[in-house]
Protein backbone atom coordinates (compact mmCIF):
# COMPACT_ATOMS: atom_id res chain seq x y z
CA UNK A 1 0.00 0.00 0.00
CA UNK A 2 1.08 3.35 -0.99
CA UNK A 3 0.06 6.67 0.64
CA UNK A 4 -1.48 9.50 -2.59
CA UNK A 5 0.55 12.39 -1.94
CA UNK A 6 3.89 13.13 -0.52
CA UNK A 7 5.11 10.31 2.26
CA UNK A 8 7.10 10.70 4.96
CA UNK A 9 10.75 9.14 4.80
CA UNK A 10 9.14 6.90 7.31
CA UNK A 11 6.35 5.62 5.43
CA UNK A 12 8.27 5.62 2.40
CA UNK A 13 10.77 2.95 3.92
CA UNK A 14 7.94 1.22 5.59
CA UNK A 15 6.10 0.89 2.19
CA UNK A 16 9.36 -0.94 0.92
CA UNK A 17 10.11 -3.25 3.80
CA UNK A 18 6.32 -4.20 2.91
CA UNK A 19 5.94 -4.61 -0.59
CA UNK A 20 7.44 -8.36 -0.73
CA UNK A 21 5.96 -9.71 2.16
CA UNK A 22 2.41 -11.09 0.81
CA UNK A 23 4.49 -12.94 -1.67
CA UNK A 24 7.48 -14.33 1.01
CA UNK A 25 4.44 -15.13 3.58
CA UNK A 26 2.51 -17.28 0.64
CA UNK A 27 5.77 -18.90 -0.80
CA UNK A 28 4.54 -22.75 -1.48
CA UNK A 29 1.38 -22.00 -1.14
CA UNK A 30 -0.64 -22.32 -5.02
CA UNK A 31 -2.71 -20.52 -5.93
CA UNK A 32 -6.61 -21.51 -6.32
CA UNK A 33 -7.46 -20.87 -9.64
CA UNK A 34 -6.02 -18.95 -13.17
CA UNK A 35 -5.34 -15.14 -12.83
CA UNK A 36 -8.42 -13.12 -12.45
CA UNK A 37 -7.70 -10.27 -15.18
CA UNK A 38 -9.63 -7.20 -15.64
CA UNK A 39 -9.81 -3.98 -17.86
CA UNK A 40 -10.74 -1.78 -15.29
CA UNK A 41 -13.18 -1.61 -12.22
CA UNK A 42 -15.27 0.91 -10.82
CA UNK A 43 -15.64 -0.59 -7.65
CA UNK A 44 -13.67 -3.71 -7.25
CA UNK A 45 -14.75 -5.27 -3.63
CA UNK A 46 -18.17 -5.91 -6.01
CA UNK A 47 -16.57 -8.41 -8.51
CA UNK A 48 -14.58 -10.33 -5.78
CA UNK A 49 -15.46 -13.38 -3.99
CA UNK A 50 -15.83 -13.15 -0.31
CA UNK A 51 -14.06 -16.23 0.16
CA UNK A 52 -10.69 -15.23 -1.61
CA UNK A 53 -8.22 -13.08 -1.19
CA UNK A 54 -5.77 -11.77 -4.04
CA UNK A 55 -1.93 -11.22 -4.91
CA UNK A 56 -1.81 -8.06 -7.28
CA UNK A 57 0.21 -8.98 -9.92
CA UNK A 58 -0.27 -6.34 -12.33
CA UNK A 59 -1.47 -2.73 -12.23
CA UNK A 60 -2.92 -0.50 -9.82
CA UNK A 61 -5.63 -0.04 -7.41
CA UNK A 62 -6.86 3.14 -5.66
CA UNK A 63 -8.55 2.86 -2.29
CA UNK A 64 -10.90 5.77 -1.15
CA UNK A 65 -13.07 6.03 2.33
CA UNK A 66 -16.12 8.12 2.02
CA UNK A 67 -15.16 10.36 -1.12
CA UNK A 68 -11.85 10.79 -0.93
CA UNK A 69 -8.88 8.66 -2.24
CA UNK A 70 -6.34 8.02 0.15
CA UNK A 71 -4.06 5.11 -0.77
CA UNK A 72 -3.30 2.83 -3.40
CA UNK A 73 -1.70 -0.63 -3.93
CA UNK A 74 1.11 -1.58 -6.29
CA UNK A 75 2.18 -5.10 -7.56
CA UNK A 76 3.12 -7.94 -4.71
CA UNK A 77 -0.20 -5.87 -2.49
CA UNK A 78 -2.22 -8.17 -0.53
CA UNK A 79 -6.19 -7.22 -1.85
CA UNK A 80 -9.05 -8.49 -0.60
CA UNK A 81 -8.34 -8.00 3.59
CA UNK A 82 -10.38 -4.90 3.70
CA UNK A 83 -13.79 -6.87 4.55
CA UNK A 84 -16.92 -7.12 6.66
CA UNK A 85 -19.05 -4.01 8.31
CA UNK A 86 -16.12 -2.59 9.18
CA UNK A 87 -15.29 -1.40 5.36
CA UNK A 88 -18.48 -0.42 4.35
CA UNK A 89 -17.63 3.12 3.28
CA UNK A 90 -14.01 1.70 1.71
CA UNK A 91 -14.00 1.81 -1.96
CA UNK A 92 -11.19 0.60 -4.44
CA UNK A 93 -11.03 1.00 -8.42
CA UNK A 94 -9.05 0.73 -11.05
CA UNK A 95 -8.37 3.31 -14.03
CA UNK A 96 -6.14 0.05 -16.32
CA UNK A 97 -5.81 -3.56 -16.76
CA UNK A 98 -5.29 -5.73 -13.52
CA UNK A 99 -4.01 -8.98 -12.87
CA UNK A 100 -5.06 -10.82 -9.77
CA UNK A 101 -3.72 -14.08 -8.44
CA UNK A 102 -6.79 -15.66 -6.31
CA UNK A 103 -5.95 -17.75 -2.95
CA UNK A 104 -8.71 -18.89 -0.57
CA UNK A 105 -8.75 -16.32 2.11
CA UNK A 106 -9.12 -20.02 4.66
CA UNK A 107 -5.91 -21.38 2.93
CA UNK A 108 -3.85 -18.02 2.90
CA UNK A 109 -4.73 -17.58 7.22
CA UNK A 110 -3.64 -21.71 8.11
CA UNK A 111 -0.33 -21.13 5.67
CA UNK A 112 0.55 -17.88 6.97
CA UNK A 113 0.11 -19.39 10.68
CA UNK A 114 1.55 -22.90 9.50
CA UNK A 115 5.12 -21.85 10.58
CA UNK A 116 6.57 -19.34 13.17
CA UNK A 117 8.15 -17.67 10.56
CA UNK A 118 5.25 -17.13 8.07
CA UNK A 119 3.32 -16.14 10.60
CA UNK A 120 5.86 -13.36 11.36
CA UNK A 121 5.93 -12.12 7.89
CA UNK A 122 1.98 -12.34 7.65
CA UNK A 123 1.79 -10.27 11.14
CA UNK A 124 4.50 -7.57 10.03
CA UNK A 125 2.20 -6.88 6.66
CA UNK A 126 -1.22 -6.20 8.43
CA UNK A 127 0.40 -3.80 11.04
CA UNK A 128 2.48 -2.07 8.77
CA UNK A 129 -0.94 -1.23 6.93
CA UNK A 130 -2.28 -0.47 9.81
CA UNK A 131 0.33 2.21 10.49
CA UNK A 132 0.58 3.49 6.80
CA UNK A 133 -3.29 4.36 7.77
CA UNK A 134 -1.93 6.06 10.99
CA UNK A 135 0.39 7.84 8.56
CA UNK A 136 -2.33 9.00 6.91
CA UNK A 137 -4.56 10.44 9.14
CA UNK A 138 -1.96 12.38 10.37
CA UNK A 139 -1.11 14.13 7.48
CA UNK A 140 -4.80 14.57 6.81
CA UNK A 141 -5.77 15.89 9.95
CA UNK A 142 -4.99 19.89 10.63
CA UNK A 143 -2.46 20.64 12.62
CA UNK A 144 -4.29 22.61 14.69
CA UNK A 145 -6.13 19.24 15.75
CA UNK A 146 -3.49 17.80 16.88
CA UNK A 147 -3.78 16.88 20.59
CA UNK A 148 -2.76 20.12 22.80
CA UNK A 149 -5.25 19.66 25.52
CA UNK A 150 -3.81 19.27 29.10
CA UNK A 151 -5.86 17.60 31.96
CA UNK A 152 -5.41 19.48 35.68
CA UNK A 153 -6.81 18.01 38.45
CA UNK A 154 -7.82 20.79 41.13
CA UNK A 155 -8.61 20.82 44.77
CA UNK A 156 -12.04 22.24 46.28
CA UNK A 157 -11.84 26.00 46.60
CA UNK A 158 -9.08 26.50 43.56
CA UNK A 159 -9.61 29.07 41.13
CA UNK A 160 -9.78 27.95 37.35
CA UNK A 161 -10.32 31.02 35.99
CA UNK A 162 -9.46 34.71 37.51
CA UNK A 163 -11.95 37.76 36.25
CA UNK A 164 -9.96 40.38 34.79
CA UNK A 165 -7.44 37.93 33.51
CA UNK A 166 -7.09 37.55 29.51
CA UNK A 167 -8.87 34.78 27.70
CA UNK A 168 -6.38 32.11 26.30
CA UNK A 169 -7.94 28.88 27.21
CA UNK A 170 -11.40 27.05 26.89
CA UNK A 171 -12.16 24.59 29.97
CA UNK A 172 -14.30 21.73 30.21
CA UNK A 173 -15.33 19.83 33.35
CA UNK A 174 -14.78 16.08 33.12
CA UNK A 175 -15.58 15.33 36.64
CA UNK A 176 -16.52 17.47 39.68
CA UNK A 177 -18.23 20.91 39.97
CA UNK A 178 -17.79 24.59 39.92
CA UNK A 179 -19.19 27.96 41.07
CA UNK A 180 -19.28 31.60 38.80
CA UNK A 181 -18.97 35.08 40.53
CA UNK A 182 -18.83 38.06 39.30
CA UNK A 183 -17.40 40.79 41.66
CA UNK A 184 -17.62 38.53 44.40
CA UNK A 185 -21.20 37.26 44.00
CA UNK A 186 -22.12 33.83 42.84
CA UNK A 187 -24.03 34.14 39.12
CA UNK A 188 -23.77 30.39 38.31
CA UNK A 189 -23.22 27.13 38.49
CA UNK A 190 -20.78 24.70 36.32
CA UNK A 191 -21.85 21.09 36.27
CA UNK A 192 -20.09 18.48 34.43
CA UNK A 193 -19.47 18.12 31.18
CA UNK A 194 -19.62 22.20 31.10
CA UNK A 195 -17.70 24.37 28.68
CA UNK A 196 -16.77 27.78 30.37
CA UNK A 197 -14.35 30.51 29.04
CA UNK A 198 -15.57 30.17 25.70
CA UNK A 199 -17.23 33.64 25.44
CA UNK A 200 -13.94 35.76 26.03
CA UNK A 201 -12.10 33.64 23.80
CA UNK A 202 -14.54 34.48 21.18
CA UNK A 203 -14.54 37.95 21.76
CA UNK A 204 -11.01 38.35 22.77
CA UNK A 205 -12.06 40.42 26.20
CA UNK A 206 -10.89 39.76 29.06
CA UNK A 207 -12.92 37.55 31.57
CA UNK A 208 -15.87 38.65 32.60
CA UNK A 209 -16.01 36.46 36.04
CA UNK A 210 -14.19 34.19 38.35
CA UNK A 211 -14.86 30.30 38.15
CA UNK A 212 -13.58 28.44 41.12
CA UNK A 213 -14.00 24.24 41.83
CA UNK A 214 -16.50 23.73 44.32
CA UNK A 215 -15.42 19.99 44.90
CA UNK A 216 -12.00 18.30 43.91
CA UNK A 217 -12.42 18.45 39.96
CA UNK A 218 -10.64 17.45 36.73
CA UNK A 219 -10.96 20.00 34.00
CA UNK A 220 -9.66 19.72 30.53
CA UNK A 221 -8.05 23.32 28.82
CA UNK A 222 -8.01 24.04 25.17
CA UNK A 223 -5.84 26.34 23.51
CA UNK A 224 -8.37 29.13 22.67
CA UNK A 225 -7.29 28.92 18.85
CA UNK A 226 -7.57 25.34 18.59
CA UNK A 227 -11.02 25.83 20.04
CA UNK A 228 -11.64 28.23 17.44
CA UNK A 229 -11.05 26.03 14.62
CA UNK A 230 -13.04 23.28 16.66
CA UNK A 231 -16.17 25.16 16.44
CA UNK A 232 -15.78 26.25 12.86
CA UNK A 233 -15.62 22.76 11.61
CA UNK A 234 -17.22 20.58 14.15
CA UNK A 235 -21.33 21.05 14.39
CA UNK A 236 -21.42 19.01 17.61
CA UNK A 237 -19.21 21.57 19.45
CA UNK A 238 -20.73 24.54 18.19
CA UNK A 239 -24.02 23.14 19.71
CA UNK A 240 -23.14 21.76 22.81
CA UNK A 241 -21.28 25.42 23.16
CA UNK A 242 -24.97 27.08 22.40
CA UNK A 243 -26.68 24.35 24.44
CA UNK A 244 -24.39 25.81 27.62
CA UNK A 245 -24.57 29.29 26.58
CA UNK A 246 -28.43 28.99 26.80
CA UNK A 247 -28.44 26.74 30.19
CA UNK A 248 -26.13 30.04 30.88
CA UNK A 249 -28.46 32.98 29.91
CA UNK A 250 -31.49 30.87 31.26
CA UNK A 251 -29.94 30.87 34.68
CA UNK A 252 -29.15 34.52 34.54
CA UNK A 253 -33.03 35.14 33.61
CA UNK A 254 -34.02 33.17 36.65
CA UNK A 255 -31.87 35.07 38.94
CA UNK A 256 -32.56 38.34 37.92
CA UNK A 257 -36.51 37.68 38.11
CA UNK A 258 -35.96 36.59 41.40
CA UNK A 259 -33.64 39.80 42.45
CA UNK A 260 -37.12 42.18 40.98
CA UNK A 261 -39.22 39.81 42.89
CA UNK A 262 -37.52 40.61 46.10
CA UNK A 263 -37.41 44.56 44.92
Amino acid sequence: MYLLGDQSAHADALTSRLQDLPMQCLAGLAPCGPPLELESADDLMMQLPGDRLFVLSQGVVNGSLGARTLFYWHEGDLIGLQQGPEWTDLRLCADGPLSLLPYRRNDVLQHAYATPANGELFLRYLLGQTALLAHAVADLKPREFRSTNGFKRVRAGEVLIQQGDTSDHVFVIIEGHAEAFVDGHKVGDVPKDEIFGAMAVFTGEPRNATVIASEPSTVMLIPGDQFLSMTRTNPKIAHSLIESMARRIDQLNRQLAAFHAQS
